[in-house]
Order: structure tokens, then sequence, then C-alpha cells
């Protein structure tokens, strides 16, 4: 394992705790609140503000700033924190908040998460394992998001708003209300457009999941009977099914939500290959 290696132009202040092998580069900053894992390669300029760990093996491009306090008024100004997993890389310009004190209190990203040029994760937000996010896009305070979320450039998600895991954001889409797992969402404001066939078939699951899926994707959207109705009839047409149970379970734990639907006129094109 590499030594830690401090460049002479960096500041590092007292009480930083910096993991074997990091490798801090020109003109960064480091608060002496953070923590740094193993390895951890600030390449330059970067600014890690605040209470502010970084996993092991993750990489951080120039300009980046981690931890700024949370752009929320509510915020008294106490001590929250971000937290950032392992193995991530984080690119130009991409900024993370710490969590508000009137919220969560902790701003939380997984392992193996991109984020590309000028991406934004807000105060309170919940990002899970091998995310990624596209140039620009970014998320409001309060925002979840599964594993395995594909968010594509330009494309900015609600407060609140919760993305399900293997679920697919278009570019340049608005997202305001929750999108299901395993879901593809597009547009200005965001309709589902099906499923995100590509991500549920690099996952594994199985094609007769798949099927259930889109089955069960016409059921619970059916505008002849309201959704509960839908999901009650779903849930027993489909009780064998993990993937529609995830959906379900996304759909009706959190009580009334708002959810991104699809189109009146339809118009799915989730690359349907034509079998049922």
């Amino acid at each position: 394992m590499a030594s830690t290696s401090i460049h002479a132009s960096a500041v590092v202040e007292n009480g930083a705790q910096l993991g074997e092998g990091v490798q801090i580069g020109p003109f960064c900053h480091v608060s002496g609140d953070a923590q740094l894992g193993g390895n951890v390669n600030l390449m330059s300029g970067v600014t890690v503000l605040g209470a502010t760990t970084i996993g092991e093996g993750t990489v951080v491009y120039p300009n980046a700033v981690l931890g700024g306090a949370p752009q929320n008024n509510k915020h008294m100004g106490g001590r929250t924190t971000l937290t950032i997993g392992k193995n991530c890389v984080i690119r130009e310009s991409a900024t993370m908040h710490t969590g508000s004190d009137t919220g969560h209190g902790t701003t939380t990203v997984g392992d193996n998460c991109m984020f590309m040029a000028y991406t934004h994760v807000a105060h309170d937000c919940v990002v899970g394992d091998n995310v990624t996010f596209a140039n620009n896009a970014s998320l409001s305070g309060h925002c979840e998001v599964g594993n395995n979320v594909i968010i594509s450039g330009m494309t900015a998600v609600h407060q609140f708003v919760r993305i399900g895991h293997h679920a697919f954001l278009g570019g340049m889409s608005a997202i305001v209300g929750d999108v299901i797992p395993y879901g593809m969402a597009v547009g200005n404001r965001a309709h589902l457009r099906g499923y995100n066939v590509i991500g549920i078939k690099r996952s594994g699951l199985p094609r007769s999941e798949l099927l259930a899926l889109r089955k069960a994707y016409r059921m619970i959207f059916d505008r002849d009977h309201p959704v509960t109705e839908n999901l009650e009839t779903a849930a027993k047409a489909f009780n064998g099914s993990q993937a529609v149970a995830d959906v379900i379970e996304f759909m009706t734990s959190r009580g009334k939500r708002y959810f991104t639907v699809p189109a009146l006129n339809g118009g799915d094109d989730d690359d349907d290959d034509g079998e049922d």
C-alpha cells in the first residue's frame, strides 16, 4: 500500500483523519472534521468541508466541493454530516452538501458510484450503491435514490422525491414525483415510459420477472380503476414475483405519495421486443 502523500500547497487542518495511502494533490483544502479512508485520492483543487467522511478508494477530481453547508434556510448551523462510500468517482466541480439540522442531519452516498462533472447532491439525500449521475444531474434536498439507478445529463429531481432501484431517468428531465423500481422516466414534467429494460437485463433479473413486471405495469396503471385497487389486484396476480412485489411495496410503504405515471396517451417505449 502506498504511503500517504500531501502536496506542499495543500491545506489539511489539524484534526483531519487520513487513512493509509491517501493522496492529496495541489491546492486542496481538507477540514479538521474530515475523515478520508485508505487510498482516497483528491487530485487537485478539491475542497472537503465540515464533517465529511470519504470511503476508501474514492477518487475526487479537480474543483469538487464536498461537505458544504446545506442550502436550506431552516438550517440552524448545527453540526451535520456527509458520508460518501467506497470506490466512488467524483468528477470535476461536483458538489455535495451535508444534512440539515432540521432534516436527517446527514447526507449519505453509497459505494461504487459515479458522479460526472457539475453534478449535485443536496442536503439530507440518501443515494444507494452503484448509482450513476451524468453531467449536470442534480438532486434537491431530502431525495432518496435506490441502488443501480442512472440519472442522465441535466436531469433535476424535485425535493423529497424517491427513485426506486434500477430506475433510469432520461436526459433533461424534470422529476417531480416518485419513480417506481425499474421504471424509466423521461420528459418535462417527466412521465413513465415503461421499464429500464437494459438495466434489468444487466442486473441478471430472470426474463420471467421482466415479463411479470410488464404485465403488472399495465395492470397497476390501468386508468379504468383506482391505483389502490390496481395494486391489490396486481399483488394477488403476481404473488410469486419478487420484482413486482418490490414495485408494489415501493408504492404502498409511505402512505399517500405523488408518483411519476405514464402519459395519458400511453406511448411506452421501454425497448419492448414484442413478447408478452
